[in-house]
């Protein structure tokens, strides 16, 4: 994965604010050169019509992108779905210019494809990947099973729940909020259906590498995360979680203070007294997710262990398979 990769095709949002992407869409002159280099630029859709149609503002000359033109599809036969066209107004839609024509009043419009800028992207970055490589993303929305991501040019791609953290959570929204940028890795490529899924928790450490942080006798903040019969797992970090003995009237999403009692490498356990628990937001006010703690960053990953070297049971990603 070369640098170039990652600097051309980015989440939507990105080039908007560029000086070379304002020099561009400044201009019916620097339009027409966009259109004769098939540059990939952005701007802000402003409109949705009856038809579905996008009005995009090109520094005060109209830009249309045609319903078929507003995306690769979100169905196995490139159907498109409405909501998918209506959520782009207000923001940032990448596209390349597809011809310039003049109106009935002689004003010039700009016809532009942001399915063009999508196969693009698709075609000489998104296939080009491989499994276990880093890349940047934007969350762009939230769902119980998992949160999609804009993984470059407005392609979204999954990543699954049960991939977000080793440390169980409810929903996507204990770990990020719409918009946010995070980094993720390349967990599977469908190349037949060009689409690709994601994984995140192998970019939040070991169990080692978090344990670490601890010291049995200390008092730690941590998270309600899962209560059962047997005990009260309480996350520590988001790839990290104790057990506790089972208390009446403990719920899960609740704030936690905790005593360290053991730390066990050879068993991938902790074991926590639990001091007390209070509601996340006691003056009223919604915390946000904390911003992930990455120990990778860049790069690629080939294997990934979590459990400790001297644990029989072995958690793992290889993604050489």
């Amino acid at each position: 994965m070369t640098e170039t990769l990652v600097t051309t095709y980015q989440p939507e949002g990105q080039l908007i604010g560029s000086a070379e992407n304002r020099e561009f869409i400044s201009s019916l002159q620097g339009l027409e050169k966009a259109m004769v280099s098939e540059k990939i630029l952005e701007a802000r859709a402003i409109l949705c019509d009856n038809f579905q149609n996008l009005t995009v503002d090109l520094n005060g000359i109209k830009g249309i992108i045609e319903r078929e033109e507003t995306s690769l599809g979100s169905y196995s036969d490139g159907r498109i779905r409405d909501i998918a066209i209506i959520t782009r107004v207000g923001k940032a839609v990448c596209f390349k210019v597809l011809k310039i024509e003049k109106d009935a009043d002689g004003e010039p419009v700009v016809y532009l494809s942001r399915k063009a800028a999508q196969e693009e992207c698709l075609d000489n970055y998104i296939m080009k990947l491989s499994c276990g490589d880093i890349i940047d993303v934007k969350v762009t929305h939230l769902e119980p099973f998992g949160c999609f991501c804009d993984v470059g040019c407005g392609v979204i791609s999954l990543l699954p729940i049960d991939c977000i953290s080793i440390s169980r959570i409810s929903h996507p929204s204990d770990r990020y909020q719409i918009g946010q940028f995070i980094k993720a890795i390349i967990k599977f490529i469908d190349y037949e259906a060009k689409k690709v899924s994601l994984t995140h928790k192998e970019l939040l450490g070991t169990w080692e590498e978090n344990a670490a942080k601890f010291q049995p006798g200390q008092t730690a903040a941590g998270i309600v995360r899962s209560v059962e019969q047997y005990g009260i797992f309480i996350e520590l970090t988001p790839n990290l979680a104790g057990l506790a003995e089972y208390k009446d009237d403990i719920r899960e999403g609740q704030n936690a203070a905790v005593y360290i009692k053991n730390i066990i490498p050879e068993r991938m356990k902790i074991k926590l007294v639990l001091i007390d628990t209070y509601n996340n937001d006691p003056n009223g006010i919604i915390q946000k997710p904390s911003k992930p703690v990455y120990y990778i960053e860049n790069g690629r990953i080939d294997l990934w262990r979590y459990s400790p070297p001297n644990c029989d049971k072995i958690i793992e990603t290889n993604f050489n398979i």
